[in-house]
């Protein structure tokens, strides 16, 4: 069995259906001793940067449904650190969080495409052992990575 780590999606299963995560992916971007967190990666919002109060001055740009805990936050994944100070690696060159001034700088002059930023509303939380015993389950498959993801 493939051993959970940053960097693996979880698939859910027929158990979640009726559910938050009925036909999700959730990219995992943490998984240590206090337990994991993720993204859901294939749920956009069907809202934009721009209709947020505080972003209304922005360019559009999508955001995604990243889980249901923490909603009143704005999370950043991205892949460029050259542009965006202050993100903490997670894996594969992939990024959490960074200088919210510079992320929306690089939105707004069009330096980044989805491919390589990606804005979610809210993420996925588990404690210690939780998502262990959910996938034991049969809550959720894992994968090391899905058609069109945002890591390559």
């Amino acid at each position: 069995m493939m051993e959970l780590k940053a960097g693996l999606y979880i698939k859910s299963t027929v158990a979640l259906i009726d559910s938050f995560f009925e036909h999700t992916t959730i990219l995992i971007v943490e998984h240590n001793e206090t337990g994991s967190i993720g993204f859901v990666t294939n749920k956009p919002l069907n809202k934009s940067l721009d209709e947020l109060i505080e972003f209304n001055n922005s360019k559009p740009f999508p955001l995604m449904d990243g889980g249901p805990v923490d909603r009143d936050h704005l999370f950043v994944l991205h892949k460029r650190p050259d542009l965006i100070e202050g993100g903490e690696l997670k894996t594969d060159g992939l990024y959490l969080g960074g200088n919210m001034e510079q992320v929306i700088k690089a939105i707004n002059n069009m330096n980044v495409n989805q491919e390589e930023i990606q804005l979610f509303i809210g993420y996925c939380g588990w404690d210690l052992g939780e998502l262990e015993e959910e996938i034991e389950e049969g809550s959720w498959t894992l994968s090391k990575s899905e058609k069109g993801s945002f890591i390559k």
